[in-house]
């Protein structure tokens, strides 16, 4: 990630080291009528502790900002009980006030890691409560963006949003973006297919982790799109291109490009326009054949780095 020239987090907190946190708000969402346990059925413990999405809704219902069931992902119910049997739901669990309520505490099972869970027992959290307590502890309330992949959409950001507001009574996050899934060369990248493209090979293999950033700007953050070695052959080609012409960087060009740029970002973050600009500006300078100005390279240069990241 630094090689890529992402900026570290503040803190880097698991789910383990947040169990502390987790518990007492679970607890919280219990005392306060919007969490209930599921009785045990054949061969599975009592005490499993669910969020109640309808009772969630309904005692937000008259606020501003206020969450209820579908207020992220915009979905309809088929849609979401449809998403939440894919993604790790459980509409079918006996006892269940509501198909779509989600885990928060899963009671101990034999050969199942576990951890205190205070009046809950032990057991282990469910997914979900686990973000919403972490972004609760370290950030403001709300923060500016909660960020993750399409496949986080629902239920995954739906019900950590849920959470917060029925813990704290204001939204999680003033916005939600979501990236589109990554494939190679058509297929989508998993673990258990193996055709997973690793920066660490990359840059072993000797590519300039400038070239392998420039490969992904190419596309925009939401866009489904695939990873291929022509691309990437494009990218390095386009590395090449941008540092040749900033030591040739005509006088007086780099004020425009740096509010094209800063324009294009600002379109929900058009990575792809702005990667357009530098190589429109790129062509020009290459073309224009001056002796090049070392004040307007310098700052096509620190444009360039300070608003995609990519080292001239």
């Amino acid at each position: 990630m630094e090689a890529l020239n992402v900026l570290a987090p503040d803190h880097y907190v698991g789910a383990v080291e947040a169990i502390p946190l987790i518990v007492p708000a679970i607890e919280r969402l219990v005392q306060r009528g919007l969490a209930y346990r599921v009785a045990g059925t054949a061969g599975e413990p009592d005490g499993d502790v669910y969020y109640d999405v309808e009772a969630a809704s309904k005692h937000s219902a008259e606020a501003t900002d206020a969450w209820t069931l579908g207020a992220v992902s915009g979905l309809s119910d088929a849609e979401m009980l449809e998403l939440f049997a894919e993604r790790g739901g459980d509409p079918g669990r006996a006892g269940k006030r509501q198909a779509l309520d989600p885990l928060l505490w899963r009671v101990a099972r034999e050969g199942e890691p576990s951890w205190p869970g205070g009046d809950l027992g032990e057991g282990r959290p469910g997914w979900h409560i686990e973000c919403t307590v972490i972004a609760q502890k370290y950030l403001p309330a709300p923060f500016t963006v909660q960020g993750g992949g399409s496949d986080l959409i629902f239920p995954h950001h739906e019900m950590g949003a849920g959470h917060a507001y029925s813990l704290a009574g204001v939204p999680l996050a003033q916005h939600f973006a979501h990236a589109g899934m990554v494939g190679l060369d058509g297929e989508k990248m998993s673990k258990s297919k193996g055709n997973l493209v690793l920066v660490s090979k990359l840059r072993a293999a000797g590519e300039d982790p400038a070239a392998i950033r420039l490969a992904i700007l190419a596309h925009h953050y939401r866009s489904d799109w695939s990873w291929t070695e022509t691309g990437f052959a494009e990218a390095k080609e386009r590395l090449r291109t941008w540092r040749t012409a900033a030591a040739a960087a005509p006088v007086g060009s780099a004020a425009g490009l740096v509010s094209r740029l800063r324009a294009e970002l600002s379109n929900d973050l058009n990575a792809p326009g702005a990667v357009a600009a530098v190589d429109d500006w790129a062509k020009s300078a290459l073309e224009a054949g001056h002796t090049g100005s070392p004040s307007d390279a310098a700052l096509v240069s620190d444009a360039v780095n300070a608003l995609l990241g990519v080292e001239l």
